[in-house]
Formats: structure tokens, C-alpha cells, sequence
């Protein structure tokens, strides 16, 4: 009768191992992977951008890379290439100054596709505006012989000032979007049940373990 004490005791130390390890190694399995850096980084102000990087946590498949300018207008980008956790994408043409936002989507190593945005400003140097040249001034007439009859004054050419060609606006603010990166966290439906389970029967076999070794238990 000694055996079955021992035995029932081994089964709930073996059954509260079992609810620790569920508890605390399911959600490590379940977590994402997610972006580690990127080129530009979230907010940075550039003067130029020639390629776009993203590095992640670990390999990642199936990259897509998009640019949009603050008025929502996509700008061409070259295929996105992947080697390993890295992601990059050239910027072919030049980039005028504004806001601008880079969309990403990524398949992670569980097959499960995070996203996300990363904003950031281009400040390019303003190409000067060309000014008019002033004409020249007309040189004075040389004196005549006064007439007997004086003549109307000649009326003087107008200076044409130079004028400077209107600054052209400031593109228009885009709001940043937080990254969305869907990170599925938490545990199972079927996780809960199995430790709810686990304690129940825990429990009974330690109840009725306590009934057989008190003196006058039952046998």
C-alpha cells in the first residue's frame, strides 16, 4: 500500500510541471518576429535617399516595399531584394523635399505576415530662382537750341525693377502611422482547459493520498 502514496505523489509533481511549462513556454512560440532597424530610421530628416533597409529579428520571405509622398502619390521603387533578416529596395529617381512614409510587409518564419510604416522627411536644397536683369538706363540727350516754341519734355523711359520669382510652397504635412505589427499574443483556448485539468485531478489525487495516510484512514 506504501507504492500507491508515492506513485499518486509523483503524478502531481508531474502534473504541476506540466501546467508550469505551458504557462510560461507558449507565449515565447507564439511571439513574431518583428523589424529591428531600418534605413531611414522612424522620423529622421534625409537630405537624399537612394535605398531603403530593413533589417528584422530573423530570416523573413516574401518582402513588399512601397513609398508614398505626403499627398498619398506612390513613387516607384525597384523589386525588393531579401537575404536573410534584411530587406532592401532602391529609390530610383530623386526625392524633393516633403514628408514621406514607407509601407512594409514581411512573411515571418511562422508563416504569419507582419507589417508596418515608417515615416520620415526629405530635406533637399531649394534650387535658386533666376532673377530678371534691370535694363540699362537710356544716357542723356545733348542739349539742343532752344526753339521759339518750346516742345513738350520727353517722357523718361520707366526702370524696370528686377523681380524675384515666388517661393514655391512647402508640401503639405502627412501624419505618421504608428507601426502595426501584429505580434498575436496570449494563450490558447485548448491551454487553459488542459491546466484546468491538470489542477482537478491534482487536486483529487492529493486529497485522497491525505485521507490514506491519516491513522484510521480508509484502506
Amino acid at each position: 500500500m506504501a507504492s500507491l502514496p508515492r506513485f499518486a505523489r509523483t503524478t502531481v509533481v508531474t502534473a504541476l510541471l506540466c501546467a508550469v511549462f505551458l504557462t510560461l513556454g507558449t507565449p515565447a512560440a507564439l511571439a513574431h518576429d518583428r523589424l529591428k532597424s531600418s534605413s531611414p530610421d522612424r522620423g529622421a530628416k534625409v537630405a537624399a535617399l537612394e535605398r531603403i533597409k530593413l533589417v528584422f529579428t530573423t530570416r523573413v520571405r516574401f518582402p513588399a516595399v512601397a513609398l508614398r509622398e505626403a499627398g498619398g502619390t506612390t513613387v516607384d521603387l525597384g523589386k525588393p531584394k531579401v537575404d536573410g533578416d534584411t530587406v532592401t529596395s532602391g529609390v530610383p529617381e530623386t526625392l524633393a523635399s516633403g514628408k514621406y512614409v514607407i509601407a512594409w510587409r514581411v512573411v515571418s518564419t511562422d508563416g504569419h505576415p507582419i507589417e508596418g510604416e515608417i515615416p520620415f522627411t526629405v530635406t533637399a536644397p531649394a534650387t535658386p530662382s533666376a532673377t530678371a536683369e534691370p535694363t540699362p538706363e537710356p544716357a542723356p540727350a545733348a542739349e539742343s537750341t532752344p526753339a521759339p516754341e518750346s516742345s513738350a519734355p520727353g517722357t523718361p523711359a520707366p526702370e524696370t525693377s528686377a523681380t524675384t520669382a515666388p517661393p514655391t510652397p512647402a508640401p503639405g504635412l502627412v501624419s505618421a502611422t504608428d507601426d502595426r505589427e501584429s505580434d498575436g499574443q496570449g494563450l490558447p483556448g485548448w491551454t487553459w482547459i488542459a491546466l484546468l485539468a491538470l489542477v482537478v485531478v491534482g487536486t483529487g489525487v492529493w486529497f485522497r493520498v491525505s485521507r490514506r495516510d491519516e491513522p484510521g484512514g480508509a484502506e
